[in-house]
């Protein structure tokens, strides 16, 4: 029996477990000897759905006949790589609102992470489907009845705005809007330089989808959330689930985001409106200073900016100065900023579908 349950980030959050059964991929076939998958537990793979519901209207705002600007809103948050849901603010700006807020924790990240199973690790991003159809059934299934049909907000940072994307394209008349916070839309090397090491890739895929691949992460980033984001979420951030240095990267995996940046590439053809919000600049994450506080140290932004204006016909960009890679984690100023921008956008976005 599915039962929601009391949330490690307390009063007001709640979290379900989804069964999404045992791992068939062939490049975790077989078990290792060095900490990768085995064929026990580690191979049983969960989703979990997170949610946070907004306070009820009051006697007054019932009598006077006050709506929120998002009382018909449901939203549906993917996080990004080496991450989970945590951000406390985020869900409370659309509760606020009068929206539904939910998250998700793909498989083999943050609560959904068991034992023994290699930490992000996905063959094709299309598998997502699963916990996304799962979430958004259990969403559907617990409308009131005396409800009109909700509209339906996909909100993807980083990695889980390229699923989001990318999902939204496959599934047109679906979703009503598409917010990507700093959306992982484009390898680093630019275009060029995927197409240049994607056969690479592709060889080590196939012959050892779990080889891990070399990368630079001196936990920077990290220690810039550390000292700008928002004290109470920063406090309770599980190490665990996101630690101050990445999960390691592996063949498999990266095949799977350089086949997503591709698509985009290609050009997808998004029906909805999608607002992308990305930080004024990035910096080369090469040694420590404080301008890396003040700028997204993941993603070229500027390359993220082309490549979200091939997700649809109608895109927004906000650029956010002072901004991290996640938007929401950054200084009190930029994210002020964001969370105000945010808001113009919803505002307008309301206004052209009511």
């Amino acid at each position: 029996m599915i039962q929601w349950r009391a949330d490690v980030l307390g009063e007001g959050f709640e979290y379900l477990t989804f069964e999404l059964g045992a791992d068939d991929d062939p490049g975790l076939a077989a078990p290792a000897a060095d900490n990768q998958e085995g064929p026990l537990d580690a191979r049983r793979l969960v989703a979990t759905l997170v949610r946070s519901l907004p306070n009820p209207l009051t006697f007054w705002q019932r009598l006077t006949s006050q709506q929120r600007d998002c009382e018909d809103v449901d939203v549906l948050y993917v996080h990004g790589w080496s991450d989970y849901f945590f951000q406390t603010e985020l869900a409370k700006f659309w509760t606020d609102r009068g929206a539904r807020f939910f998250a998700i924790d793909l498989r083999r990240y943050g609560r959904s992470l068991r034992p023994g199973q290699t930490p992000g690790y996905i063959a094709d991003l299309g598998d997502y489907d699963a916990e996304i159809e799962f979430a958004l059934a259990e969403m559907r299934s617990s409308v009131p009845r005396n409800e009109t049909e909700r509209k339906l907000v996909l909100l993807g940072h980083s990695t889980g705005g390229l699923v989001l994307s990318l999902w939204a394209n496959r599934h047109p008349g679906v979703a009503d809007a598409l917010v990507l916070n700093s959306p992982w839309l484009e390898l680093q090397l630019s275009a060029r330089g995927r197409q240049v090491i994607a056969p690479i890739v592709n060889l080590g895929a196939r012959y050892s989808p779990l080889e891990g691949i070399p990368q630079l992460d001196y936990g920077f980033y990290a220690r810039a959330v550390q000292e700008v984001g928002p004290p109470d979420e920063v406090a309770r951030i599980n190490t665990e689930w996101k630690p101050e240095k990445s999960h390691p990267v592996h063949n498999g995996w990266l095949r799977a985001i350089l086949a997503g940046h591709d698509l985009v590439y290609r050009g997808l053809h998004i029906d909805v409106p999608v607002c992308g919000m990305l930080s004024a600049r990035s910096a080369l994450p090469a040694r420590w200073s404080d301008e890396l506080t003040r700028a997204d140290s993941v993603l070229d932004v500027d390359d993220i900016a082309r490549a979200a204006l091939r997700l649809g016909s109608s895109v927004t960009l906000e650029r956010i100065d002072g901004a991290l890679h996640d938007i929401f984690m950054s200084a009190s100023g930029p994210r002020a900023d964001a969370y105000a921008r945010l808001d113009r956008w919803g505002k307008g976005w309301r206004r052209a579908i009511d």
